[in-house]
């Protein structure tokens, strides 16, 4: 790895912190986008964050004594964008964004059991099969993720919007965590129930259902102030739009 050699034995021995750390970077980098390229950015965020859970999703990690999926940090940052989508430039923007997300998720389980088909050569073959163990998605792990991404995001946007509406825009952190929080409940009941039932026993998928979404409850709350701080800031200079001119090529 290209990281220090002290650094990683001071990761592995403080994995709790380093989770912390995670989601603290997580949202800077949904910041540092919005804040460079504003609309544009957080799609690039959310397609960014749905890409990342895909990849890490299959590892399980103990944090704070729990087992819990590397996917739910990065995944769970996905709301924070669609939130902030939400509250700067409307639910369609916000719509949109998921629909992205899930097409690109789409695309990528399709690419990459593609090339699963591929023969390896003999030097590429440890290759290959490190890449089988995490891309060799089964049916029931496909449909089961992208169904409850798409049903949970899309609920977390409506969510946000009716308290918006029902509060007349005030109230920033009682519809960011709502929202939120409820999305995250029908994702991790839908998940559970789609990809874990019958694959481990009733108490395991429990476990796993609420240690998921105690983890994700509390990078909720944690992200309340930086939906706060990013709404106050002026990116209308990021966000501009150059109108087709019938014209254009007579420049050249």
């Amino acid at each position: 790895m290209f990281l220090p050699s002290w650094f990683m034995e001071f990761a592995t021995t403080h994995q709790n912190l380093l989770w912390f750390l995670t989601i603290t970077a997580d949202l800077s980098v949904t910041l540092l986008l919005y804040r460079l390229f504003g609309k544009t950015g957080l799609y690039t965020s959310v397609i960014l964050g749905i890409m990342l859970s895909n990849l890490q999703g299959p590892k399980l990690t103990m944090i704070f004594g729990m087992h819990t999926s590397l996917g739910t940090i990065i995944y769970s940052g996905i709301y924070f964008a669609t939130d902030l989508l939400s509250e700067r430039y409307g639910r369609r923007e916000a719509q949109r964004a998921v629909l992205l997300g899930f097409a690109t998720s789409v695309i990528l389980v399709v690419m990459m059991s593609v090339s699963l088909l591929f023969v390896p050569a003999p030097s590429s073959r440890s290759v290959h099969d490190a890449m089988v163990s995490i891309f060799g998605f089964t049916p029931r792990f496909v449909f089961g993720s992208l169904f409850a991404y798409l049903i949970s995001q899309s609920f977390d946007v409506w969510v946000f919007h009716y308290l918006k509406r029902k509060t007349k825009g005030r109230h920033l952190w009682l519809r960011n965590n709502v929202s939120t929080l409820a999305s995250q409940a029908v994702d991790t009941v839908l998940y559970s129930l789609v990809v874990w039932w019958g694959v481990v026993q009733l108490k395991m998928a429990i476990h796993l259902g609420l240690a998921k979404y105690l983890f994700k409850f509390v990078i909720a709350l944690f992200d309340t102030p930086f939906i706060y701080w990013a709404r106050s800031w002026n990116v209308a200079d990021k966000d501009w739009y150059e109108p087709f001119k019938k014209d254009y090529y007579k420049d050249f």
